[in-house]
């Protein structure tokens, strides 16, 4: 189909005034489609909404996907709808545990992709690291916040951390290693996401 013919099924099929030049800049990743343009540009097109974005990242795509209004996210989670409109914008999400662990089973993400989609990549880097180095057990609970992980597996994951991050420290400290004091501890705390979701893996 070429561009006008596409824009003009938009206009006859549902009442959408999108002009050809603005087909273009979607396909072409210059503008993006609002949720009603989205599921009308699918129909059109004979496919999925899901079918159009690329693999899903943002809370937005992964709900464009599903073919899910903000309204009915929002009710499926147990939020207002504003205010899930508003963290789905800014890339912010501040909802509870159960709020949390249902978006996950609406959207059916697992731990990694509901981490990306929420924003919490950079928090938890966070925590993970103040976990390593200082008293685990205090960092169960926030971790737990931002993934719905069985509690047990996410204690241990971090004491399986703070444990290898010792470790490390010591044999590179304690056993005379000249000039790489420090550096084996550097090198796991950059990596701690990638440890983090290796020790967690089979716990779960």
């Amino acid at each position: 189909m070429a561009h006008g013919h596409v824009a003009y099924g938009l206009r006859a099929q549902y009442g959408l005034f999108v002009t050809p030049e603005t087909v273009v800049a979607w396909e072409r990743g210059r503008a993006a489609p609002t949720s009603q343009e989205l599921t009308a540009l699918a129909g059109v097109l004979w496919c999925s909404p899901a079918e159009l974005l690329m693999a899903a990242t943002t809370l937005r795509e992964h709900r464009l996907a599903r073919g899910l209004t903000p309204e009915d996210l929002a009710r499926q989670v147990g939020l207002d709808p504003g205010a899930y409109l508003r963290m789905e914008q800014t890339g912010g999400w501040r909802g509870t545990e159960r709020q949390t662990a249902a978006l996950a089973e609406v959207l059916g993400l697992g731990p990694r992709a509901l981490l990306t989609a929420t924003g919490g990549d950079e928090k938890l880097t966070g925590l993970l690291r103040d976990a390593a180095t200082t008293r685990w057990q205090a960092y169960a609970k926030p971790v737990n916040k931002l993934l719905p992980l069985p509690r047990q597996a996410v204690e241990r994951a971090l004491q399986r951390l703070h444990s290898e991050y010792h470790a490390r420290m010591a044999a590179t400290s304690s056993w005379g290693a000249s000039g790489a004091t420090g550096d084996e501890g550097r090198a796991y705390l950059d990596e701690i996401m990638d440890h983090f979701w290796a020790a967690v893996a089979p716990l779960q």
